[in-house]
């Protein structure tokens, strides 16, 4: 079955659409979990808001997660100390941990299947990476620990185990906390002019607005066409397969994931850049076949995910020239920890608080990266490819996806189904030459 066990096992609330015009303090664009998370938490605080979705909430990213609540993203605070410094390491740590706090936190008011668990990074080929990883955590304050004896069906060279992290189900979650939530659903936001958002039949005016689309729509500013990519990864559930305690994800993004959840086993892999090629479920399936023969498929889904240049999401205002324009984007794979950390910047941002946490998440930090002239070129080549099918956002060739049956963009992530309809953004407009 073709859809996540977050959407099996729950039904979400249902919200009306907007028509008419209205006036708001607070507009927040998108209805997955950063958006739902700033809404709950600025009507906590009293602040006079409203959350326009454009289709149903949490019926993009969210639903698809695989719903690991974790201050360990990968080998990123080794990376983070050689870029940044380790001043900005510990506060990547301890924003990431104060987020898990929450969650534990909220977990004793709402039943949304939390579960606390130990998460492992392990390395299939370089133990020196994990051992450098260990160190450097250690250093930052934080208890990790060098692991061998996992519980994995191959040979590895080690792990880091970060103790005292967390799963859920991630639509539960949703349900406890958006049903009073004022939120308008079916409400498409097609542009923004100054502090107007403008839809069919509704205009918002705000004098604050957070867009916490996946990607950001807007393109004139941030530039975050250079500086988001966004990179396709597959699931499936599995019963009769041993059921593994803990969290593992390869330190190699093309790696795979595990995780339990009751008495499924959530294998994640085949990963790719968006509109290129990848392994999809059938490499999923080889492994399965290969270490669990006798296991029965249950779900299958993908999911996608917004990766910035330097592994650190894009938290604040969206460019140094908006200042009531605010964005949480490129969650790095890490997007429910990522959304709590966003709610609790933006949350004090558009309060006119000081964050603690909010330099070292500042969208406006240099984008000189790598990564910038790898998407720059690949941005190129495809606005260059003679293609049939072109994207609606800015006009990159548009590839075949033969695992999903869509049209994909290799350079921003955008995908259209058969018939041209977006399914996820940055393109806001179908296309009709299918």
């Amino acid at each position: 079955m073709r859809k996540s066990i977050w959407e099996v096992e729950t039904k979400l609330p249902e919200f009306k659409k907007l028509n008419g015009d209205i006036k708001t303090d607070v507009l927040i664009i998108g209805g997955g979990m950063c958006g739902i998370l700033c809404a709950y938490f600025l009507q906590k605080q009293g602040v006079d808001y409203v959350l326009a979705e454009g289709g149903r909430i949490a019926s993009g990213i969210t639903k698809n997660t695989t719903a690991k609540i974790t201050s360990q993203h990968g080998l990123i605070y080794n990376k983070i100390i050689k870029s940044y410094g380790r001043e900005y390491a510990k506060m990547y740590l301890e924003a990431n941990e104060k987020a898990i706090k929450i969650y534990k936190k909220l977990s004793e008011s709402f039943d949304f299947d939390y579960e606390e668990k130990k998460a492992y990074t392990y390395s299939l080929y370089d133990s020196k990476r994990i051992e450098d990883e260990v160190r450097v955590v250690n250093d930052l304050g934080f208890p990790a620990q060098l692991q061998h004896d996992l519980e994995l069906p191959f040979e590895t060279m080690g792990a880091v185990c970060f103790p005292g992290q967390a799963q859920f189900n991630p639509l539960k979650f949703i349900c406890a906390v958006a049903e009073n939530l004022n939120i308008y659903e079916n409400t498409f936001i097609k542009e923004i002019n100054d502090h107007v958002a403008v839809g069919d039949g509704f205009t918002i005016k705000a004098k604050k607005i957070i867009v916490a689309t996946h990607f950001p729509f807007i393109n004139k500013h941030g530039a975050y066409f250079l500086k988001l990519y966004q990179h396709r990864s597959y699931v499936s559930a599995y019963k009769n397969i041993p059921v593994i305690d803990g969290m593992y994800v390869d330190e190699d993004k093309k790696g795979m994931s595990f995780r339990s959840y009751k008495d499924y086993v959530l294998v994640g892999g085949g990963g790719h850049r968006t509109g290129k090629q990848g392994g999809a479920w059938g490499e999923i399936d080889g492994f399965q076949k290969k270490h669990f023969p006798k296991a029965q498929l249950c779900y299958q889904w993908a999911t996608q995910d917004c990766m910035s240049l330097d592994g650190i999401p894009y938290i604040g205002n969206y460019s140094a020239s908006t200042p009531d324009l605010y964005v949480a984007a490129g969650f790095n794979k890490w997007g429910m920890t990522s959304s709590m950390v966003s709610a609790l910047v933006l949350k004090d941002m558009v309060m006119d608080r000081k964050n603690d946490f909010e330099e070292v998440f500042n969208p406006s930090r240099s984008i000189l990266k790598p990564q910038l002239f790898a998407n720059g070129a690949e941005t190129s080549v495809n606005l260059l490819f003679p293609a049939t099918r072109r994207c609606s956002h800015l006009g990159c060739a548009l590839k075949w996806n033969r695992a999903e049956h869509t049209w994909d963009c290799a350079c921003h992530g955008s995908r259209f189904d058969k018939s041209g309809k977006v399914i996820n953004n940055p393109a806001i407009r179908n296309i009709d030459n299918v």
